[in-house]
């Protein structure tokens, strides 16, 4: 591994380590959003900017490193910036969080696992290339699968990093749009978990699954 990876290589491990050796995870939960949301919605009014930076800043390294909080950053959103506007800062950070994620993985892995996996995973590779954008979609719209796992997976392949932008930012817009617009009735929610309802999850797999047909008939009428 060349200097530059091992360098990034701990910088990572560092500031994940940071976060839990601090424990900052306890102010990425739902009790400690109630608890200062006045304040901070107070703070928001007088230094709108400020806040919509740091919070955008924050949201985009909590993806980046797959720290745990990003349901209740998306809750934050709505909190404090309203559906509309807590939507877009919500999408916007998480979807450059997952890019960094990406290439991270990519700078590091990718020589790796390619040459010591590159013809069990050239089939794969080839099948992205051609019908990438609809695999990323089904993954991001059904929330069967973890989100830092797909940047992971994601960057150890092939896919194209445009495929990568494009079907991360409009397959996570339905998902943000819900935590968000719950968000902004804070009060009413008692755990992150009852917000995605059964009926909600199926509605997403279904999504899901309409992103996919499309690589499905391909893959179908091509082995006729």
């Amino acid at each position: 591994m060349s200097r530059g990876k091992q360098f990034l290589l701990a910088a990572v491990v560092l500031l994940v380590a940071l976060f839990f050796w601090f424990d900052l995870g306890r102010f990425l939960s739902l009790a400690a959003l109630k608890e200062h949301r006045q304040l901070l919605q107070a703070y928001y009014t007088s230094h709108a900017p400020a806040v919509l930076a740091a919070f955008i800043a924050v949201y985009i390294v909590q993806t980046a490193l797959a720290l745990p909080g990003a349901a209740v950053m998306s809750l934050a959103a709505g909190a404090l910036f309203g559906t509309l506007t807590g939507t877009v800062c919500a999408v916007t950070a998480a979807t450059i969080g997952a890019i960094l994620s990406f290439l991270v993985t990519r700078y590091l892995a990718g020589d790796f696992v390619r040459g010591k996996f590159g013809d069990r995973l050239e089939g794969l590779n080839r099948e992205l290339a051609r019908r990438g954008l609809n695999y990323l979609l089904f993954l991001r719209l059904v929330p069967l699968f973890p989100f830092f796992l797909i940047n992971l997976a994601a960057g150890i392949t092939r896919l194209p990093l445009r495929t990568f932008v494009i079907g991360t930012f409009f397959g996570i817009i339905p998902g943000a749009f819900v935590y968000v617009n719950a968000g902004s009735s804070l009060a009413k929610i008692d755990s992150v978990s009852s917000i995605a309802s059964p009926q909600l999850l199926a509605s997403f797999a279904l999504l899901g699954l309409f992103a996919l047909l499309p690589a499905l008939y391909s893959r179908f009428t091509g082995n006729r």
